[in-house]
């Protein structure tokens, strides 16, 4: 497939720059759809001269879609939220911008196209989150029903929005006094399982399902090599970055109002995002690790799994007392 067109959204995120880059490795010519190419700059050095295009495109307006797959061979989706501000809704993001793709795709005749999805996605889930990611998941098998779906866990690398957000907030607590039930939120007695997957494991899998014609039509669930609690995660971010922080805890009927009052403030706050939202926290009421029975990375050909004990400390050791200077924590 050597030459082949591929046109990325949602490139410029944490997942798509490394989806470009295993492309790019691939000799395939890589387009990527942003809503600011002036700011991906970045992106054009991931592959030779020339390799990686830069293209305006917004999948809230279809005519920037139809002008981005001019000429494409292969569609890659990755665009989504982690929570809704200003004009970017789960609605009109996730599910009809997944729509907006898969139509034009089919009208160009892009028949092999990747959906990113997440595991959870569930058409009668709680949270608004996991409805429109099954929306986007319906609404592509219509239009392309050989896409390839693929459902991660959360993701985790360098500039992850799960270890790096909690090691962060555990920074900022640990020189405060320890007050009674304080810390890191321990949502729901932190019992819910996660499945970590590292970002470039999950990028190759991508990669190749692009070009694994029996990949067509089905759909993958992206679990790294072992189950965590939610509490054992955090735990495992506190040791890493050597910081004495304890735990707030939270039952679901406490933190699902207070995540929404939070979230309902940072709307108000455009420099950054909200650390917790109520619809985080009805996803946290699910697990999210494969299922029994589905088909995985490792059927995608990612056979050797990268763990977070060998990858996170390579990069959370910013938020140790001493910086990269600091010896490893014992045990």
């Amino acid at each position: 497939m050597q030459g082949d067109l591929v046109v990325v959204f949602g490139g410029s995120g944490f997942i798509g720059t490394h989806v470009v880059k295993h492309l790019a490795k691939r000799g395939k010519r890589i387009r990527v759809a942003m809503r600011r190419p002036h700011l991906g700059h970045e992106l054009r050095v991931l592959g030779d001269v020339g390799q990686v295009q830069l293209v305006q495109a917004n999948v809230r307006y279809p005519e920037s879609v139809d002008r981005a797959l001019e000429g494409a061979t292969a569609v890659v989706n990755l665009v989504g939220l982690l929570f809704e501000k200003g004009s970017q809704k789960f609605d009109e993001v996730q599910a009809q911008g997944a729509e907006t793709i898969a139509e034009a795709a089919k009208k160009a005749g892009v028949m092999r196209l990747v959906q990113v999805s997440a595991i959870g996605a569930d058409p009668r889930g709680k949270a608004k989150y996991a409805r429109t990611k099954a929306a986007a998941e319906e609404a592509v098998r219509r239009h392309v029903p050989t896409a390839t779906v693929v459902r991660p866990s959360i993701v985790f690398g360098p500039q992850d929005q799960f270890f790096n957000r909690f090691a962060e907030m555990a920074k900022f607590l640990d020189p405060l006094p320890p007050l009674p039930n304080s810390g890191l939120p321990l949502i729901g007695g932190g019992k819910t399982k996660f499945q970590p997957v590292y970002v470039q494991d999950v990028a190759e899998a991508i990669a190749n399902a692009l070009d694994m014609p029996a990949a067509q039509g089905k759909t993958y669930e992206l679990g790294g090599p072992a189950v965590y609690s939610f509490k054992e995660l955090l735990q495992f971010t506190l040791k890493t970055i050597d910081r004495k922080v304890g735990f707030a805890h939270l039952p679901f009927f406490v933190a699902g109002p207070m995540g929404a009052v939070i979230d309902g403030m940072f709307k108000l706050w455009p420099f950054s995002g909200p650390p917790l939202t109520g619809d985080q926290v009805r996803m946290l009421k699910a697990d999210n690790i494969v299922s029994p029975g589905a088909l995985t990375i490792r059927d995608l050909g990612v056979t050797s799994l990268e763990t977070i004990e060998t990858i996170v400390p390579s990069y959370l050791w910013r938020f140790r007392p001493h910086g990269q200077f600091q010896a490893k924590p014992a045990g």
